[in-house]
């Protein structure tokens, strides 16, 4: 919508020519920016309440940079990019703009933040989210998680390295005070999968299980994982897609915030 449409449709709803849900509406059908290579939904966050996210993976540097800018020319205080490789952040770097003020990169997750203003270290999150590995080579999933939900304002706890192969390193004092106290847990692990029911059965709140590709050959890429989660006897169990842990970031915000 371009400001002249926004003006006159305020102009309306001034006049009492439109309602205020006539303005609301007509603002969240209002489409996207066509690009050419991308159609960036510029109305994602008055809709669905979270913007519009950058998966990075099979995007070229020049097109994550340009994309990025669009987003925070049309508001976004700051953008989401998932699967960002090293070497488009690096791109990033030396191609900013005036709107492109600053980028945080976690190389272990391929986690990009693209601000269109400073970085502020200061911003209130709210309640609990605690994430737990079954293992070291699962962080790279958890970070994707961990960062995406601090990204929209959680408080997260980490738990790496709890998972059931030494099982007293979850059923020790902290770990359980941490789980026994959030509002939602994410539980990450690949192998047999095992540490979605180990807390589920533990806690009292919504556990969503992130089955990682982590393992050998018969883990298949993860499915051995994500089976074993959907079979899960524990109640109260969801479950994403193998290594997604922007969804689970995601959905635990959801729960989190509600």
């Amino acid at each position: 919508m371009e400001e002249k449409d926004l003006r006159d449709l305020l102009d309306k709803v001034k006049s009492g020519d439109a309602t205020i849900e006539e303005a609301l509406l007509k603002l969240k059908e209002a489409p996207y920016e066509d690009m050419g290579f991308a159609k960036p939904d510029l109305h994602r966050g008055l809709r669905q309440g979270k913007p519009e996210v950058i998966y990075g993976q099979g995007k070229t540097p020049e097109q994550i940079v340009k994309i990025s800018e669009m987003l925070l020319s049309h508001g976004q205080k700051k953008v989401l990019i998932t699967r960002m490789s090293q070497e488009a952040a690096t791109y990033y770097e030396c191609n900013r703009s005036e709107l492109t003020k600053e980028l945080f990169y976690d190389e272990l997750s391929k986690v990009g933040i693209a601000f269109g203003e400073k970085a502020d270290e200061a911003d209130d999150k709210v309640g609990k989210i605690v994430i737990a590995t079954g293992g070291t080579s699962d962080m790279p999933v958890a970070e994707e998680a961990a960062l995406t939900a601090e990204f929209y304002g959680n408080n997260v706890v980490r738990l790496y390295d709890v998972g059931v192969a030494g099982i007293h390193r979850l059923m020790s004092k902290e770990p359980m005070e941490e789980i026994m106290t959030a509002n939602v847990v994410i539980a990450i692990a690949g192998m047999e999968g095992a540490l979605a029911s180990v807390v589920g059965g533990l806690a009292d709140c919504p556990v969503i299980a992130v089955p990682t590709s982590v393992g050998y050959g018969a883990s298949f890429g993860g499915l051995s994982a994500l089976l074993s989660m959907l079979n899960s006897c524990a109640s109260g169990v969801s479950v994403v897609n193998i290594d997604n842990g922007f969804g689970a970031g995601f959905l635990a915000s959801m729960i989190n915030q509600k």
